[in-house]
């Protein structure tokens, strides 16, 4: 865990938040700032700066993010209709909180 990391701190339970999805590697929240009718953020618990910070170690957290998307989308009623799931990478890519996460995003025609 990082100290000044507010998605390490969120995931340890320091920062009180609903967390709709929790296991021993993951969790998911609404994002605080939504861009769509659905955003939710899928963050792992262990810290992982970016996706150019990823090792051959972490294939199995990048599909357990996509898997929980995908388990999210549904759980939200949109994944008949739609959505999309992504990362932002480093400042350039719109990388905000420096701690690996995606975006799930959707809900625009639900």
């Amino acid at each position: 865990m990082m100290q000044d990391c507010i998605f390490c701190k969120i995931a340890n339970g320091e920062i009180p938040t609903d967390f709709l999805y929790n296991d021993d590697s993951l969790v998911v929240f609404k994002d605080i700032n939504p861009q769509a009718p659905v955003h939710l953020l899928i963050v792992p618990k262990r810290h992982i700066r970016s996706i150019n910070d990823l090792t051959g170690a972490d294939k199995n957290i990048v599909a357990e993010m996509i898997m929980a998307g995908k388990d999210m989308a549904k759980k939200m009623s949109i994944n008949d209709s739609g959505y999309k799931l992504f990362f932002n990478v480093e400042k350039g890519g719109g990388q905000i909180i420096f701690h690996l996460h995606m975006h799930l995003v959707g809900g625009w025609n639900k």
